[in-house]
């Protein structure tokens, strides 16, 4: 059959692919943990689409149905039913939460090896956590899980020969290791109704990217830390397990009110290397007022509005927390916006399409950790 797209509503679109050596299981797998996430967690939304899905493109056959990928998914624990008053109700669970993380992880960065250690390299030499494949010799209050032995038998044989087997304090080496820093990272997204608009999906590749950090950090680097937080009319955190379920809303962008909340989350990290990752494709268009209300405004730049903005922006300079803005849309007046707001917080910026945020983050984590642990 030839391929070609089908478009579903809300303006996703989908293509067939063969995948070799899949099981149908595996097959029907791959699709469903796309689907899901682009329907927020909605199973019942998901399997609609899957069924769209099977009638175009004839992913199941008479021997392996869509109800026995469901039933398959109950079995293995990707979904659980629940009974309920008004009739039995299907969910995801945590395992398909986290295959959806990995998922994510491995579409946007790759498929990574697990470090042992979990932390990152610093360009200093000590007492560290890292073996460095550098000897020095022993030194008093060098601990004795340092010394190697090895080394040590080879110097002790030269000194003394190889007769009897003599040990002096001069005959001890130690292997010298690196210190590893800790990075505390918060994510800021964006989840303003621009987020959808002009039927251009960009929270899903947004969601994608945190599911991927997140996966990244507690698997590669589980000393670090990562907060998530999203902001609209106001700000607040989320776990990771719910990113699958994030929504846009009918929001305006309270940027400062995120900024607020993420270096408010820092101030608590006891890590000295701190940064904030802020995903937006609109200008800042609203402020919380003192007395509770919103102050909006959508045309333009509003100059209050956006002041505010750089002095968060000098703020968390001051505290020295960097700012990294993705910005998901290149409308001139935008970029100028955010090229202000990086020169307050003396930060960085991209501008950037969909398809290569992830590897700009990905890239910019590994290089703002280098230059903060160096510096």
């Amino acid at each position: 059959m030839k391929e070609k797209n089908r478009v579903f509503r809300k303006g996703f679109s989908f293509s067939a692919f063969k995948a070799p050596d899949q099981t149908p299981f595996d097959k029907l797998f791959e699709i469903f943990q796309e689907v899901i996430t682009h329907t927020s967690g909605d199973l019942d939304e998901a399997l609609d689409w899957m069924k769209e899905l099977d009638k175009e493109y004839q992913l199941t056959s008479d021997d392996y149905t869509l109800d026995d990928f469901v039933e398959d998914l109950k079995k293995k624990g990707y979904i659980r039913e629940e009974i309920k008053p008004d009739g039995n109700e299907l969910s995801i669970t945590a395992k398909t939460e986290q295959a959806i993380r990995k998922k994510a992880l491995e579409q946007i960065f790759g498929k990574l090896k697990r470090s042992g250690a979990g932390s990152h390299r610093t360009s200093f030499i000590g007492r560290g956590d890292e073996h460095s494949g550098d000897f020095r010799n022993y030194q008093y209050g060098d601990p004795l899980e340092r010394i190697s032995i090895t080394e040590s038998i080879k110097n002790a044989q030269i000194n003394h020969g190889i007769g009897d087997l003599n040990f002096t304090e001069d005959d001890l080496v130690v292997e010298e290791t690196q210190h590893k820093a800790q990075m505390s990272t918060v994510l800021m997204i964006d989840i303003s109704h621009s987020m959808i608009l002009y039927g251009e999906d960009r929270i899903t590749p947004a969601k994608k990217v945190a599911m991927a950090l997140a996966e990244l950090i507690t698997t590669r680097y589980p000393k670090d830390t990562l907060d998530i937080l999203v902001f609209g009319n106001d700000a607040w955190p989320i776990a990771i397990k719910d990113l699958p379920y994030l929504q846009v809303g009918p929001y305006h962008t309270n940027t400062v009110a995120g900024l607020e909340l993420a270096m408010d989350m820092l101030r608590r990290k006891r890590n000295t290397n701190k940064q904030i990752f802020m995903i937006t494709d609109g200008k800042p268009s609203c402020l919380r007022m003192p007395d509770g209300q919103y102050y909006k405004n959508s045309n333009g730049l509003d100059r209050h509005i956006v002041n505010k903005c750089y002095m968060m922006a000098q703020q968390a300079r001051k505290l020295h927390i960097p700012i990294t803005t993705f910005m998901i849309a290149q409308d001139p007046y935008l970029m100028q916006f955010v090229r202000e707001f990086t020169y307050a917080n003396q930060g960085k910026a991209f501008y950037t399409g969909l398809k290569g945020l992830g590897e700009m983050i990905f890239e910019d984590y590994e290089t703002n950790r280098r230059k903060r642990i160096r510096g």
